[in-house]
């Protein structure tokens, strides 16, 4: 039984790398807020608006515990996932738990170029995102740092990039 869960702030690349990871190993991939989206039947920024962020990190909770029991899978946590209630300790239960780390200026640049709209960084100026970033960052990284595995990602602007961060994780994992 497999599971591999991918942590870390968004834009490092999570649900990118789980999807490409998941089409070399076989390994069915899940996004945990596509997984949200299906099983709410709401958008996460809808339940970010209708519920308060409270209210959708306790949905998230319990949406986790419910993903995070099947087998032979690869999940992409969204990027407050382990900063709130057990979260971290139970993915650190149940898989192999890999924290994509990354620069605040690596995320700016990844958010720049991503095309999902992030409830977090709505009606922002850039200085304001680069600065959420950094303060985010600081609260975040030692909910991060207990995963299992960290692996450094650069800029995945190519696809060259993205297969080399995969490789590595497979190493890192033996898969």
């Amino acid at each position: 039984m497999n599971r591999i869960i991918f942590i870390g702030y968004m834009g490092a690349g999570k649900t990118t790398i789980g999807h490409a990871l998941a089409k070399v190993t076989g390994l069915a991939f899940y996004d945990l807020d596509w997984y949200i989206e299906s099983r709410m039947h709401h958008s996460v920024k809808q339940l970010f608006d209708e519920k308060g962020e409270e209210g959708f990190r306790r949905i998230e909770h319990n949406m986790i515990h419910e993903l995070a029991e099947f087998e032979n899978v690869i999940i992409s946590c969204g990027g407050g996932t382990p900063c709130f209630y057990d979260n971290m300790d139970y993915l650190n239960r149940q898989g192999e738990t890999v924290y994509l780390k990354a620069t605040p200026e690596v995320l700016y640049e990844h958010l720049k170029i991503g095309k999902t709209v992030r409830p977090l960084l709505v009606d922002k100026t850039p200085e304001e995102v680069q600065l959420f970033i950094r303060k985010q960052l600081v609260e975040r990284e030692p909910y991060y740092i207990r995963a299992k595995h960290t692996v450094d990602v650069s800029l995945m602007d190519t696809y060259e990039k993205i297969k080399i961060s995969v490789d590595n994780i497979r190493d890192l994992l033996h898969i």
